[in-house]
């Protein structure tokens, strides 16, 4: 029997997924609990219409990301950081700091999206990774200065 996901269920899917299972399955279980609704010719074509507009949807959130990759190869970041001797900080850029500093310049990018490879300790020049889709990443260099 088939059936579309209403809600995400351990071991079977996640929601909007159409899967084949057991008629009892579906009957006793997952259509009575709000689960999963039967997969009718009707809501065939309604979840078909759904896919292809989410299909959309990702191909221009994709673009609009590549767009922004290409954009942010080309920023140098500058954060000014009390240091003492050595050019060791007195504390480290944390990836808030990048999303701040990349804010003023015109990118909105989440502090979760920023990957760190480890702790920026040290003045002088650092490249973190930036998620800006699933599959798209683009690499920003910092560029960390002492304080005056």
């Amino acid at each position: 029997m088939q059936i579309i996901l209403q809600q995400d269920v351990e071991n079977l899917g996640k929601k909007g997924e159409l899967k084949d299972v057991a008629p009892g399955y579906a009957r006793n279980l997952l259509i009575p609990k709000g689960m999963a609704v039967e997969a009718t010719p009707q809501r065939l074509r309604e979840w078909k219409k759904r896919q292809e507009k989410e299909e959309m949807l990702n191909k221009q959130l994709e673009e609009q990301a590549r767009d922004q990759a290409e954009k942010l190869k080309a920023v140098e970041l500058v954060i000014a950081m009390p240091a003492g001797e050595g050019g060791r900080l007195f504390g480290s850029v944390t990836p808030a700091d990048i999303a701040d500093k990349l804010s003023e310049k015109g990118f909105q990018v989440d502090k979760k999206d920023i990957e760190i490879d480890g702790p920026i300790k040290s003045l002088g020049s650092h490249t973190v990774s930036v998620k800006l889709h699933p599959g798209i990443k683009a690499e920003v260099s910092i560029s960390v200065e002492q304080e005056a």
